[in-house]
């Protein structure tokens, strides 16, 4: 059995500064997929993680303080592919993934739209070319576990105001129906499939008005499991009360 954790952290950094090793040794997961490090590999202390028992793969954007995803694994993998071989992706640190015989475990951080059009058209373009990129990886790794936050709710039960909420990133139809296709192109939402009717659970929340005191939420982080291997699946579930990011991990225990 292994322990799969995905974890935004929103700056490793700032997250170190708030217990996140001690948590880590706690929690004890044999993979664990981060997103948003905001450093640059030499930044992170790698021996420190190591000590307790991780190999470190990181994948840094090329823009300092930004972006870039890391596998920490206690089993060394049989091979670690770093980026998607898209340039304009790969500058900013979005895809690393990990084979383990016959599974690959994936980290990816999905681009967000908030800032404006600009970047909402660079994540739906970025959609399309990942769900491309996969359908093709799928060939040769069909059997695929995708960590990551993708920045969108896929149904109304996943935010917390889905009315009010219609027109935001995250949330828009056309978000959706990408989320919906990409799972039916042959995954399983991990989380959803064990805990199908589970309300009020969500992995980030705004800094502003107290979203997180008052559990105003999105689901926005997913463990997506290739249906040829989603029987393995034993639990899978969101660590809400686990506070160093403006998001919290969330877990999934399968058997590969």
């Amino acid at each position: 059995m292994k322990k799969i954790i995905s974890y935004n952290v929103n700056g490793i950094r700032a997250a170190i500064s708030k217990g996140f090793i001690d948590w880590l040794m706690l929690e004890n997961p044999d993979i664990i997929c981060l997103q948003e490090l905001k450093a640059q590999t030499e930044q992170i202390p790698i021996l420190d993680f190591e000590s307790i028992g991780y190999r470190c793969f990181c994948y840094p954007a090329e823009k300092k303080g930004y972006s870039g995803v890391a596998i920490f694994t206690k089993q060394q993998p049989d091979q670690v592919q770093f980026g998607m071989g898209i340039e304009k992706y790969d500058r900013e640190g979005r895809f690393i993934r990990a084979d383990y015989g016959d599974v690959s475990v994936v980290s990816v951080y999905h681009p967000s739209g908030t800032s404006g059009d600009e970047r909402q058209d660079f994540k739906m373009q970025w959609l399309a070319d990942f769900q491309n990129y996969i359908k093709e990886l799928q060939k040769t790794r069909p059997n695929l576990i995708l960590c990551g936050d993708y920045n969108i709710c896929h149904e109304p039960i996943d935010i917390h105001d889905p009315i009010r909420n219609a027109k935001s990133s995250g949330f828009l139809p056309e978000e959706r129906e990408w989320i919906d296709g990409f799972m039916k192109s042959g995954f399983v939402d991990s989380f959803r499939k064990l805990h199908p009717n589970e309300a009020h659970q969500y992995s980030w929340w705004s800094f502003r008005t107290r979203a997180r005191d008052r559990n105003l939420g999105w689901r926005i982080d997913y463990e997506l499991v290739s249906e040829s291997i989603a029987n393995r699946m034993k639990n899978a579930g969101i660590l809400q009360d686990v506070v160093h990011s403006d998001h919290c991990p969330i877990t999934l225990e399968i058997d590969f």
